[in-house]
């Protein structure tokens, strides 16, 4: 029998499971196993035509913790095979840790995860060997049209018999401790009692086994067997409330977590308090003795404010951005060079040597440096990790979404205050907001509209760029105030629905 040819494209249209430079995520049972072959060979047949990918190739395979990764890890290899290339099994470990590995060995990999969305749902994070997929590979991937063997698949297209994992190797989870502890002075957590909030993070052991061999006293927290969607910009009031009553009861100096596949930090100070990632991000480039800090437009104006930094480059909200941006400001030699995301993630464009060791860059979210970074900042200022934070400029920042609002309509709304004629964009801002925040004093529209009232209080409204929502990004000078504006702005949004 003849094999088939189909496009990337429309198995976009067919299966509603979407493409691009954030690798793939829909509902599982639209993410079939015909779905994820296709896709993983486009990934790989664009490394080929472009060069970047040889002959009898090696490509590392992980996934984290959700009742699918296995079928799908499963589906990847066999189109990794089929091309002709090896499949390697790298087992369940964070998406920096897969990553990590395929930097280090000079070689792709594809992380199955659906991050912090429920386990109805699931993804696959594709990276090439040095490092993750930016918007210029995006086209080249989704204009593939692949050849598929037919009678490979069912009705239901999913393979007609049991996909077999290769053996699993843990070589990738032990480059990836070996990082921390070659560079982190042994001990250097010694005297710091840490909860472990575990939940059903594919980090929750490693971030045990890291903390714990640095010398912290690690109190595990939380254990699920079922999967628990922790979205660390949106944390659930039940994980505020224990994180309160864990650093009541244990006297911790912070619980660290993670979400689903432990590239997004979660941190709380000594009161149990989560601190936010934006925050966090902050924190962690002072310990770095970063010079040049690359993060979305959306994130804390406190960076700029702190006076710590020679360079901060402000960017669209998304990884690709803040590597092209982390890219941008290397050839510049502009230091040391590190990004950071609204949702803690954090990456190193440049090695960073710090007596006489050195943490090679993974320009990639991660999650455990925050973690360590903070608490050692904390230990070489001799204060708790609130009294870090008492340190900063005093600016908070609140974020929420309207779900289910169609895209081209919040962009409709956006753009009806964003004409040629800067006035009349002030004057239309000044009617619908006036009331609350006063006159404007800027507009930035690097990803959404971005407004600066003359109060200091910021207004940013962006489209969802995965999703049917409509968010709203807050920032003032106190806490209550910054949620008093968020929940304000909600109510201004939800009247446009």
């Amino acid at each position: 029998m003849e094999n088939r040819k189909v496009s990337v494209g429309n198995v976009m249209n067919s299966s509603g499971v979407k493409f691009g430079t954030s690798g793939t995520r829909g509902l599982v049972e639209d993410m079939t196993d015909e779905v994820c072959y296709v896709y993983t060979a486009a990934f790989i047949q664009y490394l080929e035509e472009s060069g970047q990918l040889g002959e009898s190739s090696v490509v590392a395979v992980g996934g984290d913790l959700r009742s699918s990764t296995d079928r799908i890890m499963a589906a990847i290899a066999r189109a990794v095979a089929d091309r002709g290339h090896k499949p390697l099994n790298c087992g369940k470990l964070p998406s920096p840790a897969l990553t990590c590995f395929g930097i280090v060995r000079q070689i792709p990999t594809a992380m199955v995860t659906g991050s912090h969305i429920p386990d109805d749902r699931n993804g696959i994070k594709y990276t090439k060997k040095e490092g993750e997929i930016l918007k210029h590979d995006e086209a080249g991937m989704k204009s593939q049209e692949i050849e598929l063997p037919e009678g490979l698949f069912d009705s239901r297209g999913m393979f007609h018999s049991e996909q077999i994992l290769p053996k699993f190797t843990t070589q990738a989870i032990e480059l990836y401790i070996k990082r921390y502890f070659d560079f982190f002075p042994h001990d250097s957590l010694k005297g710091k009692k840490i909860g472990v909030y575990q939940h059903s993070s594919v980090g929750r052991d490693l971030m045990v086994e890291i903390l714990g061999g640095l010398g912290a006293e690690i109190t595990a927290l939380g254990f699920s067997d079922s999967f628990v969607p922790v979205d660390t910009e949106a944390i659930r009031q039940e994980d505020t409330d224990a994180a309160k009553e864990w650093a009541e009861k244990y006297k911790f100096d912070a619980i660290v977590s993670t979400d689903g596949d432990a590239d997004r930090p979660l941190i709380s100070d000594d009161t149990g308090k989560w601190i936010r990632g934006d925050v966090a991000g902050i924190l962690c480039a002072i310990y770095l003795q970063a010079d040049t800090v690359v993060t979305p437009v959306s994130c804390n104006s406190a960076l700029e404010k702190s006076g710590m930094f020679d360079t901060v480059i402000r960017t669209k909200i998304g990884s690709p951005f803040v590597i092209s941006g982390m890219q941008d400001a290397l050839s510049r030699g502009t230091g040391n060079v590190v990004g950071y995301e609204a949702n803690g993630g954090f990456l190193t464009a440049s090695d960073i040597t710090c007596n006489g060791r050195t943490l090679k860059a993974l320009p990639t979210r991660d999650a455990v440096i925050i973690h360590i970074a903070v608490l050692l900042l904390s230990k070489q200022k001799d204060t708790t990790v609130s009294g870090l934070l008492k340190e900063l400029p005093k600016r908070f920042t609140a974020s929420n979404r309207l779900k289910g609002f169609p895209t081209e309509k919040s962009r409709a709304i956006i753009e009806s205050f964003c004409s040629d004629n800067v006035k009349e964009n002030c004057e239309a801002i000044e009617r619908v907001f006036g009331q609350y925040f006063g006159k404007v004093a800027s507009t930035d529209v690097t990803d959404g509209l971005r407004i600066t009232f003359k109060n200091g209080e910021v207004v940013h409204l962006r489209p969802s760029g995965n999703a049917p929502e409509f968010r709203c990004y807050n920032e003032a000078d106190t806490e209550s105030r910054v949620i008093e504006i968020n929940r304000l702005c909600m109510d201004i949004m939800s009247g446009w629905r």
